[in-house]
């Protein structure tokens, strides 16, 4: 029966006993590495909170100090024996007849079986006759299929420590601060004893470090300092949870099992990504350091984000900025927040594509009032100038808004949402619910749908997915007209578009050929940079967390010096040059004269067009501007059968007025027109300007307004209401650009 007995532990231990490169294959840290596109680290994440395990180690990469050390410490004869020292288990029967305290007999080779297998794991009480039976034909087995540097590599990976520290490179890191081969004899002799008693007290690690010690430097060993050395390393901490330089991704990732690993497959312990780790740390140290500028300007977080165009592959993405951040867990590439005027260049597309203006259709840039349901729109630009008659392309390149605004009444808000959602935004709500507001980027996006949708502007209006993996490329529909497309793209890369705002030299101009646009949302939340080149997509977000206004901060001066940074660094030794022009689109020469031979409006030039809808000359009529005027219908002034001799031709009587609550009261202004001569403009009877023109600053009420001439006859009245009487009075800021 005893010998039945035996086979059947026997068949049972060896029925169990894996392979080298099974165990090392199956080993899982507690950290999961994101490695970048070269493999190399880039960051690492804890990821299993219930032990702290390391990488494996190799044994060529384990301190010869510590594997001398733990030989003379756990088995002086691991070399010489099967598995088994028979004359450690003879002299241990022995002392446990005379009841005398010796050396377990247990090789590293039969720890590690107990390691191995989990039914011959130790209990609370000791391992029972039949485990350490099985212990010791495990043991037999391992030695018969394994090599000594194998079993020796698999038990200083698999042995625990202290606490939660299991392995060398946990053990390592945590206490000593460095990497297992760099190990010397004291650090050794100490891992070495707590191989034997992991949760000794403090003493008893001492004396047993110095017994090692001594067995490694024999006379010249000193254990006078040891105790204090103990104590350091026992409550050494440093090895930090997560470090890096892509927090953010990694969060994304170590979560996430590939399709093809299979819904039972084992977290990884390292992910290969498609970032560059020389870009991704570029990308992070100008993003800081650009922050620390703006630290006067009550700004503290921003994101960054670079695309391939051709792959969707992501090569950098900056999430926050780390230590300078309140809140560096939130992940800026994927919050959702306003865009601003990046949302134009796209409304722009779609009015271009479905034939409604060109390139160069005049767009007038004035005070102008929408109906909508809950009063008068009326939108500002962001110096709150107005520039007249422009042309689109000065419209878009300048990021003027009263011009977007009149675009989106052509195209209506719902088909521009439709686009936007084309285009991989996914918009929350219908684009009824957003209004004319919609042009000016009041929908809530993230940085990378954002950048990907330009990423699609630089495919000629192709949307495909971004990547964070190394693969095959998503399939690219078309979203957009690639002739639109390439005409919005050619009008973002022209410095002359932009220089009624921006100035000719702005930081915006790259000695390569990009195209870039600047956005900035109510009350200065955000602040946006996103652009391409031939090769690249960057998208730029500053702002806080928190929402709070920064101070001061436009597109020039927020996120455009990050965007051109990183722009430069990418095209230091790589051109980028202007895309083809697609089929379908003529160029030619334009001119603008408007009537009377005034001056021109805008300088000749060649310019783009979809065929079919190109034409010479672009001008206004003398009579458009009153053309498109509504008559006032005031009270007074007027004679029967003759025309009266003055009027108000804007606001219009019985007008509502809805203040927008994303622009501070006090920076709202009413364009107040008449026609007459000699006259004086009264607000609620108070005196408040001279001339045809005038702007008065809005408040919620009643108001009567009247203009009379220079002996105080009046003229003519308009009486209309202003609402939002609710709403707070910030510090002045300037809308969106």
């Amino acid at each position: 029966m005893i010998a039945i007995f035996l086979v059947a532990v026997c068949a049972q231990s060896t029925g169990n006993t894996a392979t080298f490169n099974e165990t090392k294959a199956g080993y899982q840290p507690s950290d999961t590495q994101i490695l970048s596109r070269d493999g190399e680290l880039l960051h690492r994440l804890r990821t299993d909170a219930t032990v702290r395990r390391g990488q494996w180690v190799a044994l060529a990469d384990i301190s010869p100090a510590l594997r001398t050390a733990l030989v003379l410490s756990e088995d002086k004869r691991f070399y010489e024996h099967s598995g088994v020292d028979w004359r450690a288990v003879s002299a241990a029967a022995w002392a446990n007849l005379w009841n005398t305290k010796t050396r377990g007999a247990s090789t590293i080779t039969m720890q590690l079986a107990g390691l191995l297998d989990e039914d011959l794991r130790r209990g609370s009480g000791g391992r029972s006759v039949v485990q350490k039976l099985g212990q010791t034909f495990s043991a037999q087995s391992l030695e018969r299929g394994w090599r000594k540097d194998q079993i020796l590599e698999a038990y200083l990976n698999l042995v625990p420590f202290r606490g939660e520290l299991v392995g060398i490179d946990a053990l390592s890191q945590t206490l000593f601060g460095k990497a297992a081969h760099g190990l010397d004899n004291r650090e050794a002799a100490v891992a070495a004893a707590l191989v034997r008693a992991p949760n000794a007290k403090e003493p008893q690690v001492v004396q047993r470090a110095c017994s090692v010690l001594k067995s490694l430097e024999t006379a010249a060993a000193n254990c006078a300092a040891l105790d204090l050395f103990v104590t350091g390393a026992l409550q050494r901490r440093d090895y930090a949870a997560s470090e890096g330089i892509a927090p953010h991704v990694a969060r994304q990732l170590a979560s996430v099992r590939p399709a093809q690993d299979g819904p039972g497959a084992a977290r990884r312990a390292a992910i290969r990504t498609t970032l560059r780790a020389p870009l991704q740390r570029f990308a992070v140290q100008t993003l800081q350091s650009h922050l620390r500028e703006l630290a006067g300007r009550h700004v503290e977080d921003a994101a960054l984000l670079v695309l391939d165009n051709a792959t969707g592959e992501v090569l950098a993405w900056v999430g926050s900025s780390g230590p300078l951040s309140n809140a560096a867990d939130v992940d800026a590439v994927t919050a959702l927040r306003q865009p601003g005027s990046t949302l134009k260049p796209f409304l722009y597309a779609q009015a271009i594509a479905e034939r409604r203006i060109t390139a160069a259709s005049l767009l007038e840039d004035s005070a102008t009032q929408i109906q909508t349901t809950g009063g008068l729109y009326i939108p500002q630009n962001y110096d709150r100038h107005f520039k007249g008659w422009v042309s689109a392309r000065t419209a878009l390149g300048a990021s003027l808004n009263v011009p977007a605004v009149r675009t989106l009444v052509m195209v209506s808000p719902d088909a521009f949402q439709k686009q936007l959602v084309r285009l991989g935004l996914p918009l929350a709500e219908s684009g009824d619910f957003y209004g004319y507001s919609l042009a000016l980027g009041s929908a809530e996006v993230s940085l990378l749908n954002l950048a990907n949708a330009y990423r699609a502007l630089a495919n000629g209006g192709r949307a495909s997915p971004t990547t964070l993996l190394p693969g095959k490329p998503a399939p690219a529909p078309q979203a957009l007209d690639p002739r639109a497309a390439f005409i919005v793209g050619d009008i973002l890369s022209d410095p002359m578009a932009r220089a009624r705002t921006f100035g000719t030299d702005s930081v915006l101009a790259t000695r390569f050929w990009s195209a870039v646009k600047t956005g900035t949302s109510k009350d200065m939340r955000d602040n946006w940079a996103v652009g391409y080149s031939q090769r690249y997509t960057v998208g730029v977000w500053v702002g806080n967390a928190s929402g709070a206004p920064m101070w001061d901060v436009s597109g020039t001066t927020g996120a455009a010096p990050i965007w051109a940074a990183v722009m430069n660094f990418l095209h230091a030794k790589q051109a980028s040059r202007a895309p083809k022009p697609p089929t379908g689109l003529v160029q030619k020469t334009v001119q603008f004269a408007p009537a009377n031979n005034t001056p021109s409006l805008e300088a000749a030039r060649t310019e783009w067009f979809v065929d079919g809808t190109q034409q010479a000359t672009f001008a206004m009529d003398s009579g458009a501007a009153r053309a498109i005027s509504t008559r006032a219908g005031g009270q007074k002034g007027l004679k029967s059968g003759a025309a009266p001799t003055a009027r108000i031709t804007a606001p219009t009587h019985g007008t509502i007025i809805a203040l927008d609550p994303d622009i501070p009261p006090k920076a709202q202004r009413l364009t107040l027109q008449a026609e007459g001569s000699n006259l004086r403009w009264l607000v609620d009877g108070k005196p408040v300007a001279k001339g045809n023109t005038a702007q008065w600053p809005i408040w919620p009420g009643r108001h009567l307004i009247q203009i009379t001439d220079a002996k105080g006859q009046v003229l003519d009245e308009v009486r209309f209401e202003v609402r939002g009487a609710g709403v707070k009075t910030p510090p002045t800021t300037a809308p969106r650009r």
